[in-house]
């Protein structure tokens, strides 16, 4: 049996609910090896976010190397990188080993408001890691802030996804979680650098919504080590975190974590309870 890895390169959340936590319990639920290297350590809950700590660039070279000098990703995402130095640096080693696959989520600001990403950091992350990238998955802030450019409507979307894929990346996802004027659906826009796909589901009104970009992108990049097309993994992805904002768990007293058992219990409800005998 050949058992799929992918590698998460992002932030610890002590709170379990994002970032290196996430991904690998997602990588996981989806049958795939996680493996994992840590940009920065913070100090949250579902409060919000009490610290961040983040890592030296050289601790962070140093795990991608162990990584690349044994344990070949079929697929690479990024989270929570904080630093112009850490993104060049991490941009160098995924050139260097010559991972593909790259799945960029490009966390700037936490759920209650705190900057995870240095602001100087940002255009280091457009002009450096977004031209390797096979797919970006910004929601509207994160796009406005790469893009430089207000989005309201769907034309706005299309505009802003034309422009990251004009960075490099070779497919965008702008998320329809945070669009004010939606709020019984969220509509997710695909770009391949010349077609849209619309995809579109039943907006879930929760608190429970912690990590959602984390564990979203970990979804998809855990579809892509498994060979499926960026359209397949994108409609996974979408389909994992639908269900793991479903079924809540209702722990802590603020933005609270989502699910991610969810998905493998929806889809396979009798084994879960034989589990459980």
């Amino acid at each position: 049996m050949t058992v799929k890895k992918a590698l998460t390169i992002a932030g610890s959340d002590s709170g379990g609910g994002a970032g290196i936590q996430a991904d690998l319990k997602t990588f996981q639920e989806l049958g795939v090896y996680g493996m994992s290297a840590i940009t920065a350590i913070t100090a949250q809950n579902t409060l919000g976010v009490q610290g961040v700590y983040p890592m030296e660039t050289a601790a962070v070279a140093a795990q991608l190397d162990s990584i690349g000098a044994d344990l070949t990703p079929d697929a690479v995402k990024t989270g929570m990188l904080f630093s112009s130095a850490i993104i060049r640096s991490v941009a160098h080693k995924i050139t260097q080993y010559g991972w593909r696959n790259l799945v960029i989520d490009p966390v700037m600001v936490a759920k209650g408001g705190s900057p995870l990403l240095q602001q100087e950091a940002v255009n280091t992350l457009k002009t450096q890691l977004i031209p390797l990238a096979l797919v970006t998955t910004p929601n509207i802030p994160e796009a406005e802030l790469l893009t430089g450019m207000t989005i309201r409507t769907m034309q706005d979307r299309e505009e802003a996804a034309r422009r990251i894929c004009d960075m490099g990346s070779r497919y965008t996802v702008i998320k329809g979680g945070h669009d004010p004027e939606q709020d019984e659906r969220v509509i997710d826009l695909l770009f391949d650098g010349r077609a849209f796909v619309v995809m579109e589901n039943e907006r879930i009104h929760t608190l429970s919504t912690h990590g959602t970009g984390c564990t979203y992108s970990a979804a998809l990049a855990a579809g892509l080590a498994e060979g499926k097309t960026p359209v397949e993994a994108v409609h996974t992805a979408k389909q994992f975190i639908h269900a793991a904002i479903g079924d809540q768990l209702g722990i802590g007293g603020g933005h609270g974590p989502t699910n991610h058992f969810a998905y493998r219990k929806r889809k396979n409800p009798e084994q879960d309870q034989t589990a459980m005998v």
